[in-house]
């Protein structure tokens, strides 16, 4: 197969939004475990942002984006893919932001029938997400209540509906009255407007002063110490994203002798192939049960990708986005 030019985002810098730039890039053939995938659709996730603003430092010139959705067009050597298969992946190395690319075969999952392309570009890294934050960090039990930053986001709206289906009771930070609805509507018992209710205080008044077991926080700097101050004797903090800003260092005396912190990583989980594949059937069968449905509140063309993060980082956006190629 020789070189063929197809269209794809790039960086040189690192920075705001404008240094993402729309442009032609020569395309090989996949090599030995990779395989080659035209793009039917690309999910948009806030760890685009770490990358692009250098926070997640990659070598540059660098493309960005980790997870898509397309067709196989072509294997290499020692693949279990062949043209034709549907696929998925959100993985490294960055570079979803494209028509076409090559990817390496063991970070790919092909998609069930029943399940769209949109539909699994947009809830990938998402939902692998909500599956090891509560099966394999803290492994929630039902009855239990918890608390879940950023309710009404792309892993919160899908969080708030398998919290229901696992029989849990969810408080929810969100940052507006319509986002309070929104993460109502997918199962959120108790949805605070942070930016108004000191969210901490009102924990304890729905766990009548016992505190939760277990605080999910992609947020960050403005919400560490609420979070922490949110949970019961021997709780977990999951620090998972940081929206806000990193939280700053913290001495260890800060979680009062009883309570425990953790930074898992979706990486980490899905670096092993039987746990990726584990947990992507878990989440396409949550999706396929009619469980947890995936919404796409937002869809932009490639080209626009800055504009789709313009909007992302200013939190204009709900549930999961996409890009069309």
């Amino acid at each position: 197969m020789t070189m063929q030019t197809t269209k794809a985002i790039r960086m040189t810098a690192t920075g705001g939004p404008e240094v993402m730039a729309y442009v032609d890039v020569e395309l090989g053939a996949p090599a030995a475990g990779e395989i080659q995938v035209r793009h039917e659709a690309i999910g948009l996730n806030y760890i685009d942002v770490y990358f692009r603003t250098g926070l997640y430092p990659v070598p540059l010139p660098a493309g960005l984006g980790l997870e898509g959705a397309g067709v196989v067009t072509a294997a290499g050597e020692g693949v279990d893919f062949k043209p034709g298969d549907r696929v998925a992946y959100c993985d490294r190395p960055p570079g979803s932001y494209a028509q076409m690319r090559n990817m390496p075969a063991k970070s790919v999952v092909k998609v069930p029938d029943g399940i769209g392309l949109d539909t699994a570009a947009a809830m990938m890294l998402k939902g692998m997400t909500v599956e090891y934050l509560f099966h394999r960090t803290f492994q929630v039990q039902a009855g239990q209540t918890i608390l879940f930053h950023a309710a009404a986001g792309g892993v919160g709206l899908i969080a708030m509906q398998w919290a229901k289906a696992l029989g849990l009771t969810v408080i929810g930070t969100v940052g507006s009255d319509e986002k309070a609805e929104l993460a109502k509507k997918h199962g959120c018992d108790y949805p605070i407007v942070y930016t108004r209710e000191n969210f901490q205080q009102k924990v304890m008044e729905i766990t009548n002063g016992k505190g939760v077991p277990v605080v999910y926080d992609s947020i960050g700097k403005d919400t560490f110490q609420g979070s922490i101050d949110s949970l019961s004797p021997f709780g977990m903090f999951v620090s998972f994203g940081n929206a806000s800003g990193p939280v700053p260092p913290v001495p260890l005396t800060a979680l009062k002798g009883n309570l425990y912190m953790c930074r898992p990583s979706l990486m980490a989980h899905t670096a092993t192939r039987s746990t990726l594949e584990a947990m992507s059937a878990r989440l396409f069968d949550m999706v396929k049960s009619g469980k947890v449905k995936i919404e796409i509140d937002q869809r932009y063309a490639l080209e626009d990708a800055a504009q789709s993060h313009r909007d992302l980082e200013s939190r204009k956006t709900t549930g999961s986005t996409i890009l069309l190629p």
